[in-house]
């Protein structure tokens, strides 16, 4: 928890305890629902929360507004993001359910109250639009921004840091998947946010909508 607040500070003491309960409720839901990796336990707060928590370096999300977390797997890093904006309502949707039980069950835990899951392929969504699509590691951006654009609304705003498109985080050399995705993202190398060697080569993109 350290590493959060390493970062991040003023946060509400519900927050704070939210984000304090999260690691004990992985460990004990990965024994029954294997979501995280096990060695990364030991590093769950830089791994997973933090990493999560970039987009919140840089963006904004506002109060009534929708963000879907594309492939969310076991909550990341839509969970992190929700108590982070208590006043945004997001989506969860993976295709593999036990996983989405592991979300609820997490969110049930901690009194999360913003958040809502569906166990569905984002491109099977036909219901709903958002302002915002999140993501972590699911795939290429080409079908990310494929499977996000029918999704979006166009948002408009005056708050520069309110996103309205797709924000990705990825690891390693995208020249080539950026080349075949079309898409002209705007790109952070983590390493702007972060000290730690963890982040080395990772990065945040945000394809907005037009």
């Amino acid at each position: 928890m350290e590493i959060i607040e390493k970062y991040f500070a003023d946060f509400t003491p519900n927050q704070q305890k939210q984000f304090e309960q999260l690691q004990g409720l992985y460990i004990e839901w990965n024994e029954k629902i294997n979501v995280i990796s096990r060695k990364d336990m030991e590093n769950f707060y830089l791994h997973h929360v933090l990493h999560s928590l970039t987009i919140a370096t840089t963006f904004e999300f506002q109060k009534n507004t929708n963000v879907m977390d594309l492939g969310c797997g076991g909550g990341f890093p839509g969970i992190p993001l929700a108590i982070f904006f208590p006043d945004t309502q997001f989506l969860m949707v993976d295709s593999i359910n036990k996983k989405l039980q592991v979300v609820q069950e997490v969110a049930n835990a901690i009194g999360l109250q913003n958040i809502s899951i569906r166990h569905s392929r984002a491109e099977d969504i036909k219901d709903r639009k958002f302002e915002t699509v999140i993501s972590r590691a699911v795939a290429p951006l080409k079908d990310l921004w494929r499977w996000s654009k029918p999704l979006l609304k166009k948002y408009p705003t005056t708050n520069e840091n309110a996103p309205n498109g797709l924000i990705c985080l990825k690891g390693g050399d995208l020249t080539q998947e950026i080349q075949e995705s079309e898409c002209k993202p705007y790109i952070w190398s983590l390493n702007q946010f972060f000290q730690e060697a963890h982040f080395n080569e990772k990065f945040m993109l945000y394809q907005p909508m037009k």
